[in-house]
Formats: C-alpha cells, sequence, structure tokens
C-alpha cells in the first residue's frame, strides 16, 4: 500500500545547442553522467552541474554522415573498459575510450545492423542485422554465432503432447478457426527488439515475423540456441523487456476491447496482463522499461492521431503490483509540444527509482522517487487511520480503524478527472480525515468526511485549487490550517466549499467562472535540494531534510517565517536515504526540540512514529517499537543493533519482508504487508503494555480486562502494574467489569510471580511503584476481594468468594465448603442472581479435585456436607458410606481423632485425642512416638502431670537417639527424674550439669568425686569454703553465667531454694534485650573508635556510605557473637519451664538471621561483607590468613547448639516448644 513519492527533480537546458537530436542514452556507472548519442556525436553530460564532460564527433572519423541522416541504433557502457559502445544503423560498432577520447571501429556488419544489446554482465553482447539473423559476439568482439531469427522449429523448450487433440480440433473463439493472424500496425517500426535476463543467461528477441507480418517472440539461450518460441498473437507490439527478476517477460498487445501489457514465460506462453487506461486506437506504447530491482514498470505511451496543431502528447506512466494487481502510481504528461517530448528514457542501474529523460529539445531531466505509504496523522480517536493508494485516476482509501481490507479492495474509492501523483492528509487535530490530492494536469482537489448515497463512507469533495508548474517541480507537500496571513489557508472555507484557484505565474490554467477565496502564496528560499519534510501542528513548525543530510526548522507565525539551521542533531519526519536510516523527530510538546540527523541502523525496511514509539522493521524480520521518550540517539542506536532478549517487550519477529503499513491511533493494531501484497494486523507487545498501563494508571480496569483477555496478556500484570493502587481501587474494579465469570477469572489467573519482572518487565529509565510488604501475593489479593465483595453483596459475589478461599496459598476448602453448606440451608424464595448450594458446589468441583475436595469435607466433621460432595464424585456408595456410619457411631472427640488421623492430620487428631479421657493416652502416646509430635503433645498436657513426665521421657528417649543427649538431660531433669538426666549429661560431657543433678540424687560423697574427677579431668572445682557461696551465686547470676550458677547452688544445698527465685527473676529480665537489637548497635558503636572518628555515619558527611557499610558490617559480627550467650540462655530457661518465653526469644533470633541474610546482597553486590572468607592458597602468608580471619565480619549459618547447619529453626528443633 505504497505510493511513489518524489524526493527531486533535476532540469538541465544546457544541451540546447547541441546538433541533431538525441537517439540513445546510457548511464556512466563511475560517475552518474549521461551518455548521450546524435547524429553527429557522443556527449558525456554531468545532470548535478549541467556542464559537458567530454563531446567526441562521429563524423570527423566518417563513421557517420555530415548531413544527420546516419542513426544510431544502441549505445552501451562498459565499466570495464572504461569505454562506451555505439552501433550505427550501417553496421558499424565504435568503441569510445572515455580516458583516452579515442574513437575506434571494432566491427562492421554489411548488411547493417537494428539493434545492439549487451547482456547484464557485459560479457557478451546480441547484434540483429539487416538480414534478419542474430550474431553473438564477446566482449573482446570474437564471433560467436551466427543464427537467423525467424526458425521454424520451436526450440530445446517444445512442449510434449499426450495425445489427446491437436489444435485445430480445439475452441477458438467467437472468431472461429480460419481467422488470420493480423500484422504488425502501421506505426510499427518493425525493428527487432532484444531484451535479457537478470541473470545473462537468455534473452529475448521480438521481430516481424516474414510469412505473416505479426511480431512473434523467440528466446534464446545465451549460447545462442533457441529455447522457446511464443504463439502467433494479434495486435502485439514493438515494446519488450524482460523483467530483472527473470519472471516475467512485458509485452504490449492491441485487443478488439481494450490496450494491455501482456505477461510471457521463458517459454513463450502468456502469463497475466493489465489494462492501459487508455482506449484501444488512442495510444501506441514506443517502450516499456523495467527498473533495476524490478519493482517498477515504465510503460511510454504517445498519441497515434495527432491533433488539430499536428502534433501529439507524450505520456511517462509508472506501474508497480501489489497482491496480483497493477497500480499506476505516477504519470508524468509532456504535453503537445514537440521539443519537450522525450526522445530518451533510461532507469539508472545503481539507483533503481531514479530516472533520466532526456527531451527532443536537449533538456536533461533527473527524477528521483521513493517509496512512501500516505497516512493519516491524528493524534486521538476521530483518526480513522487513513491510508492512500494512488492507482491511476483513483485513490483508494482504506480506514484501518473500522476494519482491514485487503487491497486492491478498499473501504471507498475517490475518483478524479486525471491521474493522480500525490496525496496528503490534513495535519491538523479533528480534521486529518481531510485530504488533498494532486492530479497530472495541476489541480489539486479537497476532500472532506462528506457522506454521498453510493458511499456511505466515502467523503465529498470540499474544493479545488489549480497549483502546478511545469515539469512537476513541485514535490512536496505538507497541508496545515492557516495560523498567519502569508499562509495556505483553507480555514475561511464553509464546509459546502465552492471551487477555487490560485494561480502560479503567467499560463495558469484557467479557472471555473464561480466565487472564490484569494489564497495566499509565500515561498522561502533553501540553499539546497528539499528531500523530505515534516510538519507538526502543535508547535506550528515544518521540519526540512536536505540532500546533504543538513535539517532546517520553519517555523509558521513570524512574517517572513524564520529558516534556522541544525546540523547533525533528533529531527520527527522519517525517511530512509539510501541504506541509512535516518531519523528526524519533530517533539510535540516542545516548539521543535532536539533535533538531530544520524544514522541509527543501516538495515530498516520500514517506520512509522505512533505516539511516543518509534516503530521500525529490520531486514532480519523483526519489528521494534522503541519508546522514544525514554532514550536518547545513543540508546535507540543500541536497541536497534541488539537481538533483544527472550522477555523483551520492543521486539517481534514478523514475516519475512513485512513492511509497516500504519498504526492505528489510541490503539494497539499495527497494519503490516507482507511482500505478496496481503495484510496482517498484530498488535505489538510494546504498544499494548504501554496501552494497558495508561488505562491502569487511570483506573480503566474494564478497558485494560477486555484488552487483556483479547491479547492473551497475563491478567497478573494488573496488580503486578501498582500493586498499592490496585488494592486501594479494588472496588473499583468490580464494579467496573460487573461480571461474575470475569471476576473468577481473574482470581484463577492469579500466580505469585511478579509479571513486571520477568514477563513484562518494564521499560528502561521507567520508573516503577513503590515495592509492597512481603506478603504474599495470592492471600493479599484474594483477602482484598473477599472483603470488599462480602462488604458489597455477598450473595451476588457467591462464587468469587468462594474463588478467593480455593486461590489462597493455602486453599481454605474447608471454609467454601462451609459455606457452601451453609447455602443449603437457606430457606426463602431465591432471588434470581443468588447462587444456589448445588451451582456453588459444581463451582467448587470445577477449581478443586473431587477426591481433595471430599477429603475437605470430611475434615469439616459434617456429614451432611460429605454426601453432598460424595454424590458428585466417582466414589462407590458401597466404600464411603459404612465408613461414615462408623464414624457416627463413635464418641465426638474420638470420631474427629478417627477421622484426622485418616485424613493424616496428626497434629489435630491428637489434640483430639487429648480430650477422650485417660483410658485413650496409651494411643496417644503410641501416636506421639510414631509420628513424632513431641512438641505439639507437652503443650497439651499440664507441666506437673505424670502425662507430661512419660511425653518428657519419651521425648528424651528420641533426642539420645538423635544423639542429642544434652537437651534429653534437661528436659528428664525438669520432670524429676533426675537418676535419668544424670546419665544424658555424663553422656553428653555436660560436667556442670551433672554435678548439679547429682547433687540432687542425692550420689554419696565419694561417688560424686569419682564423678567429678571423670568429667572435670585435670579442672579443679574451688572449694565451697574458700569463699562466700551466696555472693558468688549472685555475681554468677547477675553475669548471666547461669550453668556455674546452677552448679553453686547444687553445692550450698541450703541455699538452693532460696536462690530459685532470683535466678528465675533474672531469667525473665536477661531474655528481654535479646528482642531488640539497640543494644547491638551500642556495643557495636564502641568498636574501633579510631575509624569512626575518620568514618562518620553522620548525614551528609563525606565517607557516609563508607561508614555505613562497616557499621552494617560490625551489626552482623555482634549478631554472630551472642550466639553462644544465647544458647545459654535458652538451655536455662527450659530448665525452668519458660518455654513460651524461650520460643518467642528463638523465633526473634531466626528473624533477625533471616533479615540479614536477605539484606546482604542488597548491600554488598559482591555477595558478602569485604573480607568474609578467609585468604589461603599458595600464595597466602601467615599473616595475611590472619588477618583475613580477624577481619571478618559476616556470620555463616548460626545454628542453636543441638540444630542442624542451618540458620533457621529446624523441624526437629530438640526444644519442646518446636
Amino acid at each position: 500500500m505504497r505510493n511513489l513519492k518524489l524526493l527531486k527533480s533535476l532540469c538541465n537546458a544546457e544541451l540546447s545547442h547541441s546538433a541533431g537530436s538525441p537517439l540513445c542514452v546510457a548511464v556512466r556507472s563511475d560517475t552518474d553522467s549521461l551518455l548521450l548519442a546524435s547524429e553527429f556525436s557522443i556527449i558525456e553530460f554531468d545532470p548535478r552541474t549541467g556542464q559537458v564532460v567530454n563531446d567526441v564527433s562521429l563524423t570527423e572519423e566518417g563513421y557517420m554522415p555530415d548531413d544527420g541522416s546516419g542513426k544510431l541504433v544502441g549505445i552501451q557502457e562498459l565499466a570495464e573498459l572504461e569505454s562506451v559502445c555505439v552501433a550505427t544503423a550501417t553496421g558499424d560498432v565504435i568503441l569510445y575510450n572515455l580516458t583516452t577520447n579515442e574513437v575506434e571501429c571494432v566491427g562492421s556488419v554489411e548488411s547493417g545492423l537494428t539493434s545492439m544489446s549487451w547482456s547484464p554482465d557485459e560479457e557478451l553482447v546480441a547484434l540483429t542485422t539487416g538480414q534478419q539473423t542474430v550474431i553473438m559476439m564477446t566482449k573482446e568482439f570474437e564471433p560467436i554465432t551466427e543464427v537467423g531469427i525467424h526458425q521454424d522449429d520451436f526450440g530445446e523448450g517444445k512442449f510434449i503432447t499426450v495425445g489427446w487433440g491437436k489444435k485445430e480440433t480445439q475452441f477458438h473463439g467467437s472468431e472461429g478457426k480460419q481467422a488470420e493472424v493480423q500484422p504488425a500496425m502501421a506505426w510499427d517500426d518493425r525493428r527487432p527488439r532484444v531484451s535479457w535476463r537478470g541473470d545473462g543467461q537468455l534473452f529475448a528477441v521480438s521481430a516481424v515475423c516474414p510469412q505473416t507480418g505479426a511480431r512473434r517472440v523467440r528466446v534464446w539461450s545465451r549460447e545462442g540456441v533457441l529455447q522457446a518460441t511464443s504463439e502467433s498473437l494479434n495486435g502485439l507490439e514493438q515494446a519488450l523487456c524482460w523483467r530483472p527478476s527473470g519472471s516475467l517477460i512485458a509485452c504490449t498487445q492491441r485487443h478488439p476491447n481494450k490496450h494491455s501489457v501482456v505477461f510471457m514465460e521463458k517459454n513463450g506462453l502468456l502469463h497475466g496482463d493489465f489494462t492501459l487506461p487508455c482506449s484501444r486506437d488512442q495510444a501506441k506504447v514506443k517502450e516499456l522499461l523495467w527498473n533495476s530491482d524490478s519493482t517498477v514498470l515504465l510503460v511510454w505511451l504517445e498519441d497515434v492521431h495527432s491533433g488539430a496543431d499536428g502534433h501529439i502528447s507524450t505520456e511517462l506512466q509508472l506501474w508497480a503490483v501489489g497482491n496480483y494487481h497493477w497500480y499506476l502510481k505516477q504519470s508524468l504528461a509532456f504535453g503537445r509540444d514537440p521539443q519537450r517530448a522525450p526522445a530518451c528514457v533510461h532507469w539508472d542501474p545503481q539507483r533503481p527509482l531514479r530516472l533520466h529523460v532526456v527531451t527532443r529539445g536537449w533538456a536533461s531531466l533527473t527524477y528521483d522517487w521513493g517509496w512512501a505509504t500516505d497516512r493519516s496523522t491524528g493524534l486521538d480517536a476521530s483518526d480513522n487511520a487513513n491510508v492512500a493508494v494512488i492507482d491511476g485516476d483513483k485513490i483508494l482509501v482504506t480506514t484501518f480503524r473500522q476494519g482491514v481490507v485487503p487491497p486492491p479492495m478498499c473501504s471507498y474509492e475517490l475518483q478524479l478527472t486525471s491521474p493522480v501523483n500525490l496525496v496528503t492528509f490534513l495535519c491538523q487535530t479533528q480534521k486529518s480525515n481531510h485530504l488533498a490530492a494532486m492530479t497530472a494536469d495541476g489541480q489539486i482537489s479537497v476532500f472532506g468526511p462528506g457522506r454521498s448515497p453510493s458511499s456511505p463512507h466515502a467523503p465529498s469533495s470540499n474544493h479545488t485549487c489549480l497549483i502546478w508548474s511545469f515539469f512537476q517541480s513541485l514535490s512536496f507537500k505538507l497541508w496545515f490550517e492557516r495560523v498567519a496571513p502569508n499562509a495556505l489557508s483553507n480555514r475561511s472555507v464553509p464546509p459546502s466549499a465552492r471551487p477555487l484557484s490560485a494561480g502560479v505565474g503567467p499560463g495558469s490554467p484557467a479557472v471555473p467562472s464561480a466565487p472564490c477565496v484569494c489564497v495566499s502564496r509565500l515561498e522561502v528560499a533553501v540553499d539546497g535540494v528539499v528531500t523530505g519534510m515534516a510538519y507538526s501542528f502543535q508547535s506550528r513548525t515544518v521540519a526540512l531534510q536536505l540532500e546533504d543530510g543538513q535539517t532546517r526548522r520553519l517555523i509558521w507565525g513570524d512574517s517572513p517565517p524564520p529558516l534556522c539551521c541544525h546540523a547533525g542533531v533528533m529531527l520527527s519526519g522519517l525517511r530512509i536515504h539510501g541504506t541509512a536510516f535516518q531519523m528526524v523527530v519533530l517533539d510535540a510538546n516542545r516548539v521543535l526540540g532536539l533535533v538531530c540527523v544520524c544514522q541509527l541502523a543501516s538495515n530498516v525496511s520500514s517506520f512509522v512514529v505512533h505516539e511516543d514509539f518509534l516503530l521500525v522493521t529490520t531486514h532480519a524480520h523483526t519489528c521494534r517499537c522503541l519508546l522514544l521518550g525514554t532514550l536518547t540517539v545513543k540508546g535507540l542506536q543500541e536497541a536497534l543493533g541488539s537481538d533483544g532478549g527472550q522477555n523483551d517487550e520492543t521486539l517481534r519477529r514478523v514475516e519475512r519482508g513485512s513492511k509497516i503499513v500504519t498504526v492505528v491511533t489510541q490503539d494497539t493494531r499495527l497494519i503490516l504487508q507482507m511482500p505478496r501484497g496481503n495484510l496482517e494486523t498484530v498488535h505489538h507487545r510494546a504498544l499494548v503494555l504501554a496501552q494497558l498501563r495508561k488505562q491502569l494508571d487511570c483506573l480503566k480496569f474494564r478497558d485494560a480486562f477486555e484488552c487483556m483477555r483479547k491479547l492473551r496478556i497475563n491478567l497478573n500484570f494488573m496488580y503486578d502494574h501498582n500493586p498499592k493502587v490496585f488494592l486501594e481501587n479494588v472496588e473499583t474494579f468490580i464494579t467496573q467489569l460487573n461480571s461474575i465469570n470475569h471476576i473468577n477469572l481473574f482470581l484463577t489467573e492469579l500466580r505469585e510471580e511478579d509479571t513486571t519482572g520477568t514477563m513484562y518487565p518494564r521499560p528502561l529509565n521507567v520508573p516503577g511503584p513503590s515495592p509492597m510488604t512481603r506478603a504474599k501475593k495470592l492471600d493479599v489479593v484474594c483477602d482484598a476481594f473477599r472483603h470488599t465483595m462480602e462488604s458489597m453483596d455477598p450473595d451476588k459475589y457467591c462464587l468469587s468468594i468462594l474463588t478467593s478461599h480455593v486461590k489462597k496459598t493455602v486453599p481454605e476448602l474447608e471454609i467454601a465448603l462451609q459455606k457452601v453448606h451453609d447455602l443449603r440451608g437457606k430457606t426463602g424464595p431465591r432471588v434470581y442472581s443468588v447462587v444456589g448450594a448445588e451451582e456453588a458446589l459444581k463451582y467448587l468441583l470445577f477449581l478443586v479435585n473431587v477426591n481433595d475436595l471430599y477429603d475437605h469435607s470430611l475434615g469439616t466433621y459434617d456429614f451432611d456436607l460429605v454426601l453432598m460432595v460424595a454424590e458428585k464424585s466417582q466414589k462407590d456408595p458401597k466404600e464411603y458410606l459404612p465408613f461414615l456410619n462408623k464414624l457416627k457411631t463413635l464418641e465426638p472427640n474420638y470420631q474427629r481423632y478417627s477421622i484426622d488421623k485418616h485424613l493424616k492430620r496428626y497434629s489435630k487428631a491428637l489434640l483430639h485425642l487429648s480430650k477422650c479421657g485417660e483410658e485413650h493416652f496409651p494411643e496417644a502416646l503410641g501416636l506421639v512416638r510414631e509420628q513424632k509430635l513431641f512438641s505439639e503433645a507437652l503443650e497439651l498436657y499440664p507441666a506437673h502431670s505424670p502425662h507430661y513426665k512419660a511425653l518428657s521421657c519419651a521425648y528424651a528417649e528420641h533426642l539420645v537417639a538423635q544423639q542429642q543427649p544434652e537437651q534429653a538431660g534437661l528436659l528428664l531433669w525438669r520432670c524429676g527424674e533426675p537418676g535419668r538426666a544424670l546419665q544424658a549429661f555424663v553422656s553428653a560431657s555436660s560436667w556442670r550439669h551433672a554435678l548439679c543433678v547429682a547433687q540432687q540424687v542425692p550420689l554419696p560423697p565419694d561417688q560424686l568425686s569419682l564423678l567429678a574427677r571423670d568429667m572435670a579431668g585435670s579442672v579443679h572445682t574451688p572449694a565451697t569454703g574458700s569463699f562466700d557461696c551466696e555472693e558468688a551465686i549472685s555475681a554468677l547470676i547477675k553475669g548471666a553465667v547461669w550453668e556455674e550458677a546452677l552448679r553453686l547452688v547444687s553445692w550450698s544445698n541450703t541455699t538452693y531454694l532460696l536462690t530459685l527465685h532470683p535466678i528465675r527473676t533474672f531469667l525473665t529480665q536477661a531474655a528481654l534485650p535479646f528482642f531488640y537489637f539497640n543494644s547491638i548497635l551500642r556495643s557495636s558503636k564502641n568498636r574501633r573508635k579510631a575509624e569512626r572518628k575518620k568514618w562518620s555515619l553522620k548525614e551528609g558527611s563525606p565517607l557516609e556510605d563508607v561508614a555505613l557499610l562497616h557499621a552494617l558490617a560490625d551489626i552482623i559480627g555482634t549478631v554472630d557473637k551472642i550466639r553462644e550467650e544465647l544458647h545459654s540462655l535458652l538451655k536455662a530457661l527450659v530448665l525452668f519451664q519458660y518455654d513460651r518465653l524461650a520460643q518467642k526469644l528463638q523465633l526473634a533470633y531466626e528473624e533477625a538471621l533471616l533479615m540479614m541474610e536477605a539484606a546482604i546482597p542488597e548491600v554488598w553486590s559482591d555477595g558478602g561483607p569485604p573480607s568474609q572468607t578467609p585468604v589461603t592458597g599458595p600464595d597466602s602468608t601467615a599473616n595475611s590468613i590472619t588477618a583475613s580471619l580477624q577481619n571478618q565480619a559476616r556470620p555463616t549459618s548460626l545454628p542453636l547448639p543441638g540444630q542442624c547447619s542451618s540458620s533457621r529453626a529446624s523441624a526437629e528443633s530438640p526444644y519442646p516448644w518446636r
């Protein structure tokens, strides 16, 4: 859906004094100069400077007659030989050296030459002679072969017949079998035409057959062997050109009712055609010319009959194909002046869209075209995303906001009186659907969004303006609203506008006699050739891009408007210059913003600026969508040059050769056109996410939800985008969706994953919301939805409330089942919107496996609910009914114990079994031993009961089996089993505890002394009489040296009971500081005072960050050092029955370790504080190893004694609270 846009045109009349008339033209590849040949000379002309570089005479050497009657049949530049080869009609082949200016005749044919055609690789030349033969020669002009053009044989590619009948027996149409082939047209010059395929392996020859007088096309190989011959076609004309891509051979043919360009395959059979926009006898096709990349076919037309003045008009038409439809993209009318008619036309071999035309009056014209998509540029929803396609005298307009219509079809057509060359849309908000078209006869037609009975979506023509000049010098056209008295205005024209006109100088076309509005004209001189223009109606600024890469800024509003220069900066009109992608971006928020021209990428095939995004398709078959507001020029270059990551939202793979057509404004639809011409609509992930972010920021939850459902975006993004705002507006979310199914869909898709960090990462340099708490996402959202729905209408949102229970991290199936059971008990008339129990249960079965739901229903101890669920399952009633009947006969507590044991909920089973009486305690003890539920069991029985003692003894046996005798001894000691506790302490080598227990057994003095000597070895216990025992015990208690204090108490039996109370008091006081880490901070501040003076924590100090890192490292070291002190305190607390306090203390220490473990990667990016591991190895010294050990600050795993090597509390903790 692209049009040919004229980038620039050069006109030079410096050759008007040359003799004769131009006969043929070629392009010199190294200098881009033109090589012209006439009846008298060969001229090298530079169209850019307008200077004649070389001029060599052919008459002085006798190669051409002096009277100008000579003719040339071909010209070719030979780059390798640095020469020009021309062939004369008399048979001479002349070689002109461009370096030495020498002219040489390299060969001659007596019968004369009718054409000369070189192969694309310039290795072979085919010459057709006056004797109707083809001579093949090498580039050194050595003959290869000479064969006759007209041969009776079909060629090597002759078709194979299977005997299904002869041609004479087939249907021949209305003309009948006896219809004769009509001879060539009277105006045919009867000269053979030769055209090579792009690879140089085949060439085609069109010649008039001597027998029939009609033209036939024959295909020859590179070796001069005939391959195929076309059928005799009525009306086949002289024009012939083989498409460089090698697929088709273009010819022209006159039919009884039309004039067509037909295409042949290399086997001579027809393969497609298109009709020229002229009647059968109106015009003749002089030549057909393909450009070098096979995208444009030029048709050179001349009138068959001259006008009243005896002159004929000439026209050049440029055709392009898309989706098997041929479009007339450009029509160059040269009028009836014979001096302005083209004499030679030639495509540039290096630049596919550059055309060279030399008129009979020796005027040189050079046209440079580029492919462009003419789309509307509105910024609001009123813009219909129009795309206009030129097709001769029609404009095919497609409104992509309403739907995608594949070409060559369209939403509506605009019919004009002459071929259209240029289309543009109005650059004004709310009026971007207006378009203007410039036709080949110099008229500008403006169309507005009116309605017509035949085409309800087609705009009606508002007014027509005649503003044109010779040779189509008006290359670019911008249409915008009047902003100054001197600017082009259409604002004063009423909606029912009538024709108006504006002259451009002498010779302006006549204007219909009708009321008109004067339109002023303004000219601003620009130093350079303008190759691109862009307009911003927000800033009233026009950006001009020059041929040399510089840019100019034109601000409308001043008189005259200033023209500012900006070289090497960012602009907003975008174009492809050669293979380099140059960007010009006009900022809507500033006057012009950044203006820069630089190469961003060299592999771009198409691009468009859509709101804040730059969309680019590349030759690597990708589509990039980049946010311009957050990227610098360097960032854009890096983004366009990268391959993108796995979840890179800016990158999307597209079909090979895809190009951007348009993007629907305020939408996510990106329209791509494939190489064959069909359209595809894609929703680029970057556009989708950008729109969703805007909608969520504006609390448009319903629009965002529908978009995410349609485009399959994970619904978790609605919460992850901004959790705080989402939770604050849950009621708004529910109200906008107003659909139980949609709410359930959202809840069921919830996951703990943060999609903004994985699937849909935020763009670079775009700040995210403040982080939320570490609470589980599923639990937070489900609870918020449940509370909101229960406060709004619990009956209406019953299913959604059930979903919120089921989707939690730990599904609350029992609560959900209970709510279903409550629905069953409701009586009264049922409201239509209220869900019944059966429907709610079916919905739960949809969310949860029926067997799991049965088990959870059994766990509610409600047999009615169990039966209701069982009926919906596949279970056999013969299996579950006897089991349920047996359970009903049991005592309530024992019944629940049986159910929990069946469901393997052993903690609950133990709780219910403990309530069943004394007779079931042995069963409870067995359950505790089997499932290792010692901690839970100790909490269920009084501390001084025999059951508690039995459980403690069982727990101690378990600890001994687990190689933890010290903990076992503590349990036995406090439950009144000093003998067994002594054995445990002795096996654990805990000499202090062993001596204390030995005093309570009591052991005889000699055995006690023996025990002390065996355990202490060389350590001598102090004599009790050498110091004040009570004062020593008091000091040890105040110093929190609990084990030593107990040992001394055991040596003084008289003070044992008196000291228990102060020990208990000091234990509770000693545990409190461990719940606060202020003491840790105070103790850490006393360290390294010299370094603290240099590294101050005062806000704003020079080394505040370094001081903070060292302070954090000291805190970590301090927490590690209190481990032993904490361990001793815990044992004392357990011994004196402070289980709850010990549990809180252990959990507080565990939380501190976890907090430090999580914070270390954030504080130290290298994984931990400096010097956290010893420096060892062959290069280490004793001093370096010692220093590394001393500076080690990070605590490794800090397990409490008796636990595994982990900082976290183990499930098999030896302490009774675990």
